[in-house]
């Protein structure tokens, strides 16, 4: 019977993923946004800068930024999904995880966001939810709260064009 892997060796490779994942796209780190990860569930913060606000005079986070923070929310959701059972299944080590090893990230098909109410000038946090993903489509839900996950300022609906499996 084969050991359990000692939990910090879990958390490291699921740490490492997740960062080499968010690298690939450079405007997540141009924005700021970085995830808290609990198990296989993300949460995107967006901290608050100056840099974001659109509208001085209320002020208010601008919906350029939003609309991004939930697509990538989305595109990161993806892609940390393709990637979960390789995670968790011990096929890549922490120090396996390079370019080659992780999966292509989904392609934007089409993106609606629904403005609620203004990002006001603090921290903003976002969850994504796969509602179906197969092998060439996937759809999905996302969600932005600022102070109060029940007081959304911003919702959205992506479809995805999945990528190819890489070639063994």
């Amino acid at each position: 019977m084969k050991r359990p892997e000692p939990v910090q060796v879990v958390k490291e490779r699921r740490d490492s993923a997740l960062a080499a994942l968010v690298e690939r796209v450079p405007y997540i780190g141009f924005l700021g946004v970085h995830f808290d990860r609990r198990g296989d569930e993300l949460t995107a913060v967006l901290p608050f800068s100056d840099t974001l606000v659109g509208n001085p005079a209320l002020p208010a986070i601008h919906g350029g930024v939003t609309a991004s923070f939930l697509e990538i929310t989305s595109i990161i959701e993806l892609g940390w999904m393709l990637m979960w059972e390789e995670i968790e299944g011990g096929g890549l080590s922490a120090a396996d995880i390079s370019a080659e090893t992780m999966p292509r990230l989904p392609k934007t098909i089409d993106f609606t966001v629904d403005y609620l109410r203004s990002g006001l000038p603090r921290d903003a946090y976002a969850r994504a939810r796969v509602n179906r993903s197969g092998r060439r489509y996937a759809s999905v839900h996302v969600e932005a709260w600022q102070d109060n996950r029940s007081r959304m300022f911003a919702q959205a609906t992506g479809h995805f064009l999945m990528p190819p499996p890489r070639d063994g």
